[in-house]
């Protein structure tokens, strides 16, 4: 007997990005993302704004994904959607969306966490001899705004949280240090582009000393804050004299903060495939960090395309496809949460 065709629909609104994915047999046909400008003005996402951009956003995000995969939705397999955590308002569009469609199609739904789906970003596959991703298991580096976790992952389904943040995160630590500088939101394109012309070894600024695999930047962005404040007292125009320098140095130390509690974990677990997911993976400084260390240790290194690190609709995809081929679906009832469930 002819084994039927799975196409999965995948929709992702946890914060100021709406996208809708769909995927063939695990294969990527189509992944639509439509961004918000909107949020530049005030510095940072505006829960509300957000979640009515996603109002507006979804039906024609999802008809363009639907579209270009050259399917019509009667032939879409499951839903899959993401259920947290993220910002609660912009979550609860795309879950009822979701829920909406199922139903509407009488298709079962499929829910996913969105760390995880950085994760599986690896697991995005563009043709059948698509094979790049990596062997289970692997060591992850998850760094975003708002999660800096190293990961041991097992299975698609057992990941283990070795160590993570006990403050800011990463990419949240590049964002207000930008916004200090008056450099604009978000910072994580700024200060990577200037950064690519200026001294990482200009200036020094605080690094934590946190037992085991757990991460803090807090102290950095003190140490960062406290350090332009003396300069600017000597040179109020100090940070447009040395905004290179400036953005080289933070992106130094917070990369210097991160791999060294990678290799440490690397070399504890003997695992040498080692994986960068999230939005901060899309910095050179850390991508460099990685083509460094694969020289210097031997390392297997596996690196997302700039589309699959930020948030967007085929990672949603992709767990949703590996959880339909073992019957994980969720009730129509299933609420979106903001927060990571313990």
């Amino acid at each position: 007997m002819e084994q039927k065709d799975i196409y999965i629909l995948g929709i992702e609104s946890s914060c100021d990005d709406t996208s809708a994915a769909v995927l063939k047999n695990g294969i990527l046909l189509s992944n639509v993302t439509a961004s918000q400008a909107v949020h530049e003005a005030y510095g940072g996402v505006v829960p509300e704004l957000a979640s009515r951009a996603h109002l507006q956003n979804i039906i024609p995000v999802v008809d363009q994904a639907i579209q270009r995969a050259g399917i019509q939705r009667e032939q879409l397999t499951a839903i899959a959607f993401t259920r947290g955590p993220g910002l609660m308002g912009s979550l609860l569009v795309g879950v009822n969306f979701a829920k909406g469609l199922a139903r509407s199609l009488g298709i079962p739904l499929i829910d996913v966490n969105h760390l995880q789906g950085h994760v599986l970003a690896h697991f995005i596959r563009e043709s059948e001899d698509d094979h790049s991703n990596p062997p289970f298991p692997f060591i992850c580096l998850l760094v975003s705004g708002g999660n800096s976790q190293i990961i041991k992952v097992n299975a698609y389904n057992d990941m283990q949280i070795l160590g993570q943040t006990i403050d800011d995160a990463a990419g949240e630590a590049i964002d207000k240090c930008s916004k200090v500088m008056g450099l604009g939101y978000p910072g994580g394109p700024i200060i990577d582009k200037l950064a690519r012309c200026g001294n990482p070894d200009a200036f020094q600024f605080a690094k934590p000393n946190i037992a085991g695999y757990d991460y803090s930047f807090s102290g950095l962005k003190t140490s960062f804050l406290y350090s332009l404040r003396d300069w600017i007292k000597d040179d109020p125009d100090f940070i447009e004299h040395h905004k290179e320098d400036l953005a080289a140095s933070l992106e130094k130390t917070i990369v210097d903060i991160l791999m060294k509690k990678l290799r440490q974990a690397v070399k504890d677990t003997g695992i040498n495939h080692v994986a960068v997911a999230g939005g901060v993976s899309a910095n050179n400084g850390l991508r460099n960090a990685f083509h460094d260390h694969a020289k210097r240790f031997g390392w297997n290194i596996y690196i997302p395309k700039f589309s699959y690190t930020t948030d967007n609709a085929a990672m949603i995809g992709i767990v949703g496809y590996f959880k339909y081929q073992d019957k994980e679906f969720c009730e129509i009832d299933a609420p979106a949460f903001a927060r990571m469930e313990n």
